[in-house]
């Protein structure tokens, strides 16, 4: 007897259906996998004999050959043990035959006969939903990640026994209650500091070019002494976001459902995730890739915050890796035989000290760096990633007077007001473009999106001489000030928006020798 049951590969974000196809014949008693299996699929033959027997069911006494098609693509995990068990009860006739293929079951089992939650489930969903099928049987905990999407029919399975009832009725038509869809979104992750920005003290400029970031999604540069407020200020820039979209939130889902990091019950992400990896972090942990080909740091900050503190520690390779996914949005991971892209449309936050040995800015201490030290302290980041940073930012230690001071009337609610609105204003004026805020304006467009009256191009001008701009830091800022002027409620561009945004790139371009002034 044969028997058919689909299920799923997750390779890269989409994935790719698997046909589980399963064929009992006369022979010597065994299971044989076929279908490029790897280490932990091959071991699911032991996992589905013991939990069939232990499920009341009787494993059958002949041979057993189960195909995972299509052969040449490669199949990893555990989320096939439970197709599987599946269709050797079906071709052994202890459960009725589905149509042949259109049921998708993910899961691994447990010996006992328990369902465990997989990886990659609402990738999955919507994968299969892409190809015509309507029913899924997912593992109970990852029952409100799969009904996210919206799609089909999803039932949760606790166990083997439920998976062979439910299969049986859909075979016989049977209606099969679901229960109400489940409404609950998660927010991302928090990081291990978060909180309100007004809880940084002094710092008035620094807050105002966290608010103008945040509002149109621009990359930051925050250097300064220790102590100065750089990782306090950058933790808290994810305050400022507003909530995802429903599309952003799916595409932010999927990736971390891909990860194996929603944890059980998940339903979709919300709030704009914050990734700080460390930065003894290798090139595939940030970029991606590996053995298995995984999204690295930079793909679950999808429309979210990817912080590098400490950015010149860094590898050199690791930081110019960046430079793609911060200009086209994706990576592409290229392998012998395959090629793997992942989205990663991040903002990026990079901190550092402004010397090696962090004086320099300090009015007690003397920084005991020579100018070689500090130009080869800043070229570990290298002029090319600099150059895609819109907002440099210096800081100096907040005086002891301003921090023991009482706390000053937050004005949270006022940004969190004016970002939501220019967030709002940009989504409807890039509506059907493939870019959403001002930091993604293309080149070719500067001119329909931000036009320039003559004093503005004039003031642009003479900033550029000043500074040192280059073609890219050229449209950086009249990207930035693009979102001043939205900030503002203002439909045009005006000279003070240019000079404003002018002043945050005067550092970097041109020198590396950096004194604050």
């Amino acid at each position: 007897m044969l028997s058919v049951l689909s299920s799923h590969a997750p390779i890269g974000i989409e994935g790719q259906v698997v046909s589980v196809e399963v064929d009992i014949r006369r022979g010597l008693p065994g299971i044989e996998i076929v279908g490029l299996p790897d280490g932990a699929v091959r071991e699911s033959r032991e996992r589905v004999r013991i939990s069939i027997r232990n499920s009341g069911f009787v494993f059958p006494p002949e041979r057993i050959t189960v195909n995972l098609a299509p052969a040449g693509l490669r199949k990893e995990g555990a989320s096939f043990d439970l197709p599987i068990a599946l269709g050797v009860l079906a071709a052994s006739q202890q459960v009725e035959r589905p149509e042949d293929g259109r049921i998708m079951v993910l899961g691994e089992l447990n010996l006992s006969g328990r369902v465990r939650p997989v990886s990659g489930v609402l990738s999955a969903v919507g994968c299969g939903h892409a190809l015509g099928l309507s029913r899924f049987l997912v593992p109970l905990e990852n029952l409100k990640e799969a009904r996210s999407l919206g799609v089909g029919s999803v039932h949760g399975i606790g166990s083997l026994r439920q998976a062979a009832d439910i299969v049986t009725a859909l075979a016989r038509g049977e209606t099969i209650a679901q229960g109400d869809p489940p409404q609950e979104r998660i927010s991302a992750f928090p990081a291990p500091e978060s909180g309100d920005l007004e809880e940084i003290r002094g710092h008035e400029s620094l807050k105002r070019s966290l608010e103008v970031a945040a509002a149109g999604r621009h990359h930051v540069l925050l250097f300064g002494p220790p102590g100065s407020g750089k990782t306090m200020a950058a933790r808290r820039l994810p305050s400022l976001l507003p909530e995802l979209s429903r599309q952003e939130s799916l595409e932010v889902t999927r990736i971390h459902s891909v990860a194996g990091l929603l944890g059980p019950g998940a339903g979709l992400i919300v709030r704009p995730p914050m990734r700080a990896p460390h930065h003894t972090a290798s090139i595939e942990g940030i970029v991606g890739g590996g053995r298995a080909m995984r999204p690295g740091e930079a793909s679950l900050a999808h429309h979210g915050v990817l912080f590098l503190d400490e950015t010149p520690e860094f590898g050199s390779n690791l930081l110019q890796g960046l430079r793609e996914p911060i200009e086209e949005g994706w990576i592409s991971i290229a392998r012998a035989g395959s090629t793997v892209r992942y989205p990663a449309e991040f903002q990026l936050i990079l901190a550092c000290n402004p010397c090696p040995c962090g004086n320099l800015g300090r009015d007690e201490k003397s920084c005991t760096c020579t100018p070689e030290e500090v130009s080869r302290y800043w070229r570990r980041m290298g002029g090319a990633l600099l150059d895609r940073i819109d907002l440099r930012l210096p800081l100096s230690p907040v005086p002891v007077d301003v921090m023991a001071s009482p706390a000053p009337p937050s004005g949270t609610a006022e940004r969190l007001r004016r970002v939501r609105e220019a967030v709002r204003v940009q989504r409807l004026r890039y509506q059907g473009r493939p870019f959403s805020c001002n930091a993604r304006i293309p080149a070719a467009a500067m001119e329909s999106f931000c036009p320039l009256s003559m004093a503005c191009r004039k003031a642009l001008v003479d900033a550029g001489r000043t500074v040192c701009l280059s073609s890219r830091a050229f449209h950086s800022v009249i990207r930035v000030a693009r979102t001043i002027a939205d900030l503002e409620g203002a439909a045009e561009i005006a000279e003070n928006h240019v000079l404003e945004a002018a002043q945050y790139r005067r550092y970097g371009d041109g020198d590396w020798f950096w004194i604050r002034a």
